[in-house]
């Protein structure tokens, strides 16, 4: 096939491919249309959720399944990404909170998981954008909740202390390279900015190359570098998109500990989404510290009805000194017959229990 012929067979493709798009659109829209029909003849209030994790999760296993190449099923993904972006915007005016200023790592993951099509906000701190779903001041919220490397993110968990109402609709999973950004060269550093997981995940590169630099933490790696960029023989922590963003040098890349340096984001909404099978369930719940092996016992309920637990953790309740919440994430929804029993004989042994959200098992 000559040139011509190629890029006049490509401009035939392209045609039927804006068709095919606006007929999907459309059909979209009629999917808004008809869960607001439903609402109605329930006599509910409100507008339909329009981010359904569930159903994306089978739309991507769909097309990768569809897929012949040559593209690549993370390629075929990411078109279809943008494509559901649009239909969202087009069903309702969606936004998005997360952890900024532009440019971190939480922005970097909502984008990755929404589009481009949707309203972002940013907050200055994680609390901030828990706060703001728990108002309805946007739509969907993304927090960080762990790192591979250096755990947990304990902000995450003591804002879910302060605002239980908030439900976990999905989580995200980004591969995390931290890069050391500044206007100078590595001799002439005298200070390193970096919200306090970056450190964590630097630390053996920090000690190694600039043991001496003073190092600060603040709210987010973006917020690091539009300091670096602001301050004289500064520099941060931070991802190659800021050093863009805020017209900094890249001076050393890849100063991660662990080479697949990962973090997980949930996706936070007012109500969860409904059982597909493979989910997670994370719980926040208190004991009686004052009975011996209460946590034990609590515990012992999800062995009983074959329930695995893949992460526990504890957090000062604030209640009263020395007394914890425990946060527990387990394989399962909360609609699904062995966890509603579950929850229901685990309330025995514990003086609170908030379920955090259901959300489908991620595995891209």
């Amino acid at each position: 096939m000559d040139l011509s012929t190629a890029r006049n067979r490509i401009s035939q493709v392209d045609r039927k491919l804006v068709e095919l798009l606006n007929e999907r659109a459309r059909l979209s829209l009629n999917v808004g249309a008809a869960k607001r029909q439903t609402l109605k003849e329930q006599g509910e209030d409100g507008e339909p959720e329009v981010y359904v994790p569930g159903q994306e999760k089978r739309v991507f296993e769909k097309v990768r399944g569809l897929n012949q190449g040559p593209l690549s099923g993370e390629s075929v993904c990411a078109i279809y990404r943008e494509i559901m972006s649009a239909s969202i915007s087009l069903q309702s005016e969606v936004s998005v909170g997360y952890l900024g200023p532009p440019g971190t790592f939480s922005h970097q993951a909502a984008t990755k998981r929404f589009g481009d099509s949707l309203a972002y906000m940013s907050y200055a701190k994680i609390e901030d954008v828990i706060t703001a779903v728990a108002k309805e001041e946007v739509t969907y919220g993304l927090v960080p909740i762990e790192n591979s490397t250096f755990g947990v993110v304990v902000q995450t968990l003591d804002s879910f202390v302060q605002q239980p109402t908030v439900k976990i609709r999905a989580e995200v999973f980004m591969p995390v390279t931290q890069s050391l950004l500044s206007r100078y060269q590595l001799s002439a550093i005298r200070k390193v900015y970096s919200h306090p997981q970056a450190f964590g995940q630097s630390r053996q590169w920090l000690d190694q190359h600039l043991p001496n630099a003073a190092r600060v933490e603040v709210s987010s790696t973006a917020k690091a570098a539009e300091l670096a960029a602001a301050e004289n023989y500064a520099a941060a922590i931070s991802s190659e998109v800021c050093a863009s963003l805020y017209h900094l040098d890249v001076v050393a890349k890849d100063i991660t500990t662990a080479s697949d340096n990962t973090t997980r984001f949930f996706v936070l909404g007012q109500s969860s989404d409904n059982p597909t099978g493979d989910d997670k369930t994370l719980l926040m719940f208190t004991v009686d510290h004052r009975e011996p092996g209460a946590l034990c016992s609590a515990l012992d309920v999800f062995a009983k009805h074959k329930i695995n637990q893949t992460a526990i953790n504890s957090r000062p309740s604030r209640q009263r000194q020395w007394h914890y919440m425990f946060f527990v994430e387990i394989i399962g929804h909360e609609l699904d017959d062995n966890v509603a029993k579950a929850l229901k004989e685990i309330k025995a042994y514990c003086l609170d229990l908030v379920v955090l959200g259901s959300y489908p098992h991620q595995y891209y």
